[in-house]
């Protein structure tokens, strides 16, 4: 049993009992996910992400890839429509931004990324960056 309150039930009612015409809780929950929701795996020569991005169409997403670091950004938009024949009473939409960072084990080969969006999963292909050989040694005659 939790006995603690809910994240914001305190001031719901508060704002409730004091201006209860005036606090209109938004029509679509949640304006933005609180993060973009990920699994990372290794394979034998790359990692692969799947990120959980729904509602945004690919146009939105971005990815950079930096070494080791990926960030994976998405730009929120929702607008609510209407037919014709209505007559507009109240009218919400929600613009944001969402952004979230892994950093890998290894430095990804970012010219061999691959990127693939389907119902709203975005999955990466990432390849490990072939180690090139920091010195050699050279034999002395």
């Amino acid at each position: 049993m939790n006995l603690l309150p809910a994240r914001t039930s305190l001031f719901d009612d508060l704002f409730r009992d004091l201006a209860s015409g005036y606090y209109i809780k938004p029509l679509h929950g949640d304006p933005l996910p609180a993060q973009i929701k990920l699994d990372v795996k290794e394979s034998g020569n790359g990692y692969i992400v799947q990120a959980e991005i729904p509602g945004v169409p690919k146009e939105d997403i971005h990815v950079d890839v930096n070494g080791a670091l990926v960030t994976l950004r998405a730009e929120v938009k929702q607008q609510d429509s209407q037919t014709k024949d209505e007559r507009v009473l109240r009218s919400e939409r929600y613009f944001g931004s969402i952004s979230r960072s892994v950093e890998l084990p290894a430095e990804v080969d970012a010219s061999e990324t691959t990127a693939k969006f389907t119902n709203g999963v975005l999955t990466l292909q990432l390849p490990k960056k072939q180690k090139t050989q920091a010195s050699s040694r050279i034999r002395v005659d």
